[in-house]
């Protein structure tokens, strides 16, 4: 079974999505014969490297809110990620343009390290203040899944993997994707958004019986 799943880096419900199907996955009797890709996805194509100011004052210009109303949107969602044992600190997070760490998630799935890459820059983001947009931040970063930090800023440094990227996007387009988290079953079903572990194992399910 194959399962795509579209995502930024950047995006709270992305990384609490992940968590969530990753343990309906893990006691999912056929988990050793899935697949999982993750596929790109800009939730802002347009942003700089790195915004000015905080991620609540971003948000309450985006939403057209207090920047007080984003800040208990900011906590109401960090409490649901601590349910399932994320720690956000979305006060110091620096958000960013997420195109180079999504051209570094595609460099890591070349080595077979995507899984461990998205799962490593997610946490730094949204509990350790990651400079998202920085490309050298992302290539210090690397280091630790398993990429060298010179081969990671060379190939942030050129447009590798800039295809790869663009592509992803494309084809959440035709699957109709606007919106992320959003998983794909062997290109025949989708779940849309970080749902209860109790879907995604009924959608584990029925992929598995139609397989």
């Amino acid at each position: 079974m194959k399962i795509e799943i579209w995502s930024d880096v950047i995006c709270p419900w992305c990384y609490i999505g992940k968590r969530r199907f990753e343990t309906a996955l893990a006691n999912f009797a056929q988990r050793d014969d899935v697949q999982v890709i993750w596929r790109s996805f800009e939730l802002d194509t347009q942003a700089p490297r790195e915004r000015p100011g905080t991620l609540a004052e971003m948000l309450a210009r985006k939403y057209g809110v207090s920047p007080q109303e984003a800040a208990a949107m900011n906590a109401r969602v960090s409490g649901i990620a601590a349910e399932i044992g994320l720690e956000y600190h979305l006060e110091n997070a620096r958000p960013g343009n997420t195109f180079d760490a999504h051209r570094l998630l595609h460099f890591a799935a070349s080595r077979q390290l995507g899984d461990c890459a998205t799962e490593r820059i997610m946490h730094a983001y949204f509990s350790e203040a990651l400079p998202v947009g920085d490309r050298a931040a992302l290539a210090r970063l690397a280091s630790e899944f398993g990429i060298a930090e010179s081969d990671a800023l060379a190939m942030l440094e050129s447009d590798a993997y800039s295809d790869a990227v663009r592509a992803d996007e494309s084809r959440a387009a035709a699957f109709g994707i606007s919106g992320v988290p959003f998983f794909v079953f062997d290109e025949k079903s989708g779940v849309s958004g970080a749902q209860p572990v109790e879907v995604f194992a009924e959608a584990l399910q029925q992929a598995g019986t139609t397989v």
